[in-house]
């Protein structure tokens, strides 16, 4: 029961809760750019659909780590949500500073996302770690990709795409060396399936 009160604590802190970063703000010492309207429209929408995605690799993580079997995987697991409430706090406060708000469907994503991750834990540790490390591996092809359309003067917004995507590149090589299997290719089409769908609602909701 105190481990049910716990996650259910964690969830509302996610999905309603302002985050908290231990590291310092990736733009801390960046310069405001003057940017016009339309590129804060832009540049939020992005860091909206950013911040999605790590209210939905919090709920990923949770579910994984409650059906984990081996106490590494869950270790590995719960280090890697660590970071992303980091990640949270990020775009949370970047989207304020240009104006923009999160995204309205966080709670949908968050209890689709926390199924998802339920159920990959499963399947087993090897195919638990190896979707965490595909999850990670798109998530930074996706960072890649807003890095060359957020505009180029907004260097706090990139600053901070930027570290996030290390940050990625970083989880999914823990999970590769912890021994995660590669996931098959229908499931890899799937998961970019259901991203593009996250992806372009958070953008406009």
């Amino acid at each position: 029961m105190d481990k049910l009160i716990t996650e259910f604590d964690r969830a509302l802190r996610t999905v309603f809760a302002p985050a908290a970063s231990q590291r310092p703000h990736p733009d801390a010492d960046v310069p405001e750019a003057a940017l016009d309207s339309a590129q804060k429209r832009h540049a939020a929408g992005l860091m909206r659909v950013n911040h999605c995605g790590e209210v939905c690799a919090q709920a990923l993580y949770q579910g994984q780590a409650l059906t984990a079997h081996d106490p590494a995987t869950r270790q590995a697991l719960q280090q890697a949500a660590d970071e992303e409430v980091e990640h949270l706090a990020w775009t949370e406060r970047r989207i304020a500073e240009l104006g923009g708000r999160q995204s309205l469907l966080n709670p949908l994503w968050y209890a689709g996302s926390l199924a998802m991750g339920v159920a990959a834990g499963l399947v087993g540790d090897r195919y638990n770690l190896g979707f965490l490390a595909e999850t990670e591996r798109q998530v930074a092809e996706h960072l890649q990709h807003h890095l060359g359309s957020l505009p180029v003067e907004d260097a706090r917004s990139r600053a901070i795409v930027s570290q996030m995507h290390a940050d990625e590149t970083e989880h999914a090589r823990m999970a590769t060396e912890l021994g995660a299997a590669d996931m098959p290719l229908p499931a890899r089409a799937a998961m970019r399936a259901v991203s593009r769908v996250m992806t372009t609602l958070s953008y406009r909701v």
